[in-house]
């Protein structure tokens, strides 16, 4: 039987694949600076669409109920490429195959030169995060 994490990454493998882009909106940040709720959007032909319902699942997370966000504890880095990353890598555990030119893996910023079809290993860098 399938739990909510894995029916919610199935659903998201439908809707994204290496090299999309998901965007955050910042909903809220908490007095201490220790907590914040972060929406992430896909933005396609059809206009915006949240999927804030299943990340939170896909990531182990929640939804903060007052400001609309997945909660992301933590301070003193990027939080939003932080949630996208960790959703990157629940959807992608055994790495992803190289799409091209424009492949996001971080292999390729460190030298790998080789844009042929082959396995990054990191699974966390097949999606794309950008701020809205």
């Amino acid at each position: 039987m399938a739990t909510e994490k894995d029916e919610a990454i199935a659903r998201l493998h439908e809707l994204l694949k290496p090299g999309d882009t998901v965007y955050t909106i910042l909903r809220h940040v908490s007095r201490s600076g220790m907590m914040r709720a972060i929406s992430p959007v896909l933005v396609g032909e059809d206009g915006p669409l949240d999927i804030t319902w299943l990340v939170a699942p896909a990531t182990g997370r929640k939804v903060h109920q007052k400001h609309y966000g997945v909660i992301v504890h933590g301070c003193g880095m990027d939080m939003g490429f932080e949630l996208v990353y960790t959703l990157s890598r629940r959807m992608y555990p055994d790495g992803f195959t190289c799409i091209g030119k424009g492949c996001p893996s971080n292999d390729h910023v460190n030298g790998d030169r080789n844009y042929e079809p082959h396995l990054h290993e990191s699974g966390g860098y097949a999606l794309k995060q950008r701020w809205l």
